[in-house]
C-alpha cells in the first residue's frame, strides 16, 4: 500500500481500536505526535512500534521537537535550548556556533530515532524581524545568511543521526506579528523584498539538499491572493520551478485558524494538495480528519511516493546503547551548557 497524502494526530498514549482502522486507510501516510501522546520512553517506543507495524511501507511518524518552547517530549529527553542561543553565540564565535548547531541537531535526532520517530518538523528557517511572538527565539537569527549557516550545520547533525529535516515556514513567518494558529496573518511586503531577505535562508537550504519544507499559513497579497500553503504560485511556480526544490512539501496544520480561508476540512486538504503539497496535516480535530478521509479523492502520485519514502528514519539504536555511547553523554553535557566544554573531542 502506498503512503497516502494525509498525516493525522493521535488521541492518546496507545492506539485506539478506531485508530487501528483509520491508519490503514489508503489516504493516510503518517502520524504526528504531541505531548498528549507521550508518557515515558518505553511507552513511546511501544506506540511507534505499533504504528510502524500496521503497514508496509511503514507510516511516517513525525513530531515538533525544535527545543525551547516547542519540544513535545521532555521527561527522559534532553531539554534543548531555543536555537536563538546558537545565533547569539554566532555573533561572537561563528565556528563554535556551527559546531554547537551540529551537535544539537545530532542529539535531537538521535534521541527521537531511539524511540522510533522518523523525523522532526525542524529546523525553523524564519528570520526574527523582532515583530513575531510566535517565531521569536525559535529563529536562529535575523540575518538570513547566519540562519542558513546554522541550519546547514544543524541539519548535518540530524542526518548523521539518521534523520532528514523539514524546514519551516516557507517563505517566512517572521515579518508579521499575527499568529497563524489564531488568525490569518497578512504580510504586505512585495516579492522583491521577500526574495532579498526571508527567502534567502530557504534558497540556501534547498541548495544544500533539504529533504522537506512546510509553507506558512500566511497571506502575501502582493504575490498571490491565496495563503502560501494553498498557493500554486508559491509552491509550484516559485518553490518548485524557480527555486528548483525537489523535496517533500507538507502543509501546516489544517486545523489552524490561518487555514480556515480555504473552506471545510476536506476543501482545505484538497486545496493544499492541488497547490503542490505532498502531504496535508490534520492534527487536532478527529472529526475533521475523518471528514477529510471520507471526502478527499486523491490518486497516488509516484513522484510524491519517492519523496516521502526518503523521510523514513535510518537506523534505530536502542536507548540503552545510545545512553552508554560516549558521544551522547558528551553531547548532553554540551547542550545543557554551551559554554562549559570544548568541542574538539566531539566525533559527530
Amino acid at each position: 500500500m502506498a503512503l497516502g497524502p494525509v498525516m493525522l494526530g493521535l488521541e492518546g498514549l496507545t492506539l485506539t481500536v478506531e485508530e487501528h482502522e483509520i491508519l490503514k486507510h489508503p489516504l493516510v501516510g503518517g502520524v504526528i505526535l504531541f505531548t498528549r501522546n507521550y508518557q515515558s520512553l518505553e511507552q513511546m517506543m511501544a506506540l511507534t512500534d505499533a504504528v510502524h507495524a500496521l503497514r508496509q511501507p511503514r507510516l511516517l511518524i513525525a513530531v515538533d521537537h525544535e527545543g525551547g518552547r516547542v519540544q513535545r517530549f521532555r521527561e527522559g529527553f534532553t531539554r534543548l535550548p531555543a536555537v536563538r542561543q546558537l545565533g547569539e553565540i554566532h555573533d561572537q564565535d561563528p565556528l563554535r556556533a556551527k559546531q554547537l548547531a551540529r551537535v544539537t541537531g545530532w542529539l535531537m535526532a538521535a534521541e527521537l530515532r531511539a524511540v522510533g520517530v522518523d523525523f522532526s518538523f525542524a529546523p525553523v528557517l524564519d528570520l526574527d524581524h523582532g515583530v513575531s511572538g510566535i517565531i521569536g527565539d525559535r529563529a536562529f537569527h535575523h540575518d538570513p545568511e547566519v540562519v542558513a549557516d546554522l541550519a546547514h550545520a544543524y541539519v548535518s547533525g540530524m542526518q548523521k543521526a539518521g534523520m532528514e529535516a523539514v524546514g519551516k515556514h516557507f517563505p517566512g513567518h517572521g515579518g508579521i506579528a499575527a499568529d497563524s494558529h489564531l488568525e490569518l496573518p497578512v504580510d504586505p511586503r512585495p516579492y522583491v523584498d521577500l526574495a532579498a531577505t526571508d527567502l534567502l535562508a530557504f534558497e540556501r537550504m534547498i541548495h544544500y539538499g533539504l529533504a522537506a519544507l512546510m509553507p506558512a499559513h500566511v497571506l502575501y497579497p502582493q504575490v498571490d491572493d491565496r495563503p502560501a500553503g494553498f498557493s500554486v504560485r508559491w509552491l509550484k511556480e516559485i518553490l518548485r520551478q524557480h527555486l528548483e526544490f525537489q523535496g517533500v512539501i507538507f502543509s501546516d496544520d489544517l486545523d489552524m485558524a490561518g487555514a480556515q480561508e480555504a473552506g471545510t476540512p476536506p476543501e482545505r486538504a484538497r486545496a493544499a494538495l492541488m497547490a503542490g503539497c505532498d502531504m496535508a496535516l490534520a492534527c487536532n480535530d478527529r472529526q475533521a480528519a475523518v471528514a477529510i478521509l471520507d471526502h478527499l479523492v486523491q490518486k497516488p502520485d509516484p513522484v510524491s511516493q519517492v519523496r516521502l519514502i526518503r523521510l523514513h528514519g535510518r537506523g534505530h539504536p536502542s536507548l540503552k546503547r545510545l545512553h552508554y555511547h560516549p558521544a551522547w553523554q558528551k553531547a548532553v553535557r554540551l547542550v545543557q551548557d554551551y559554554d562549559a566544554f570544548p568541542l574538539l573531542e566531539m566525533d559527530i
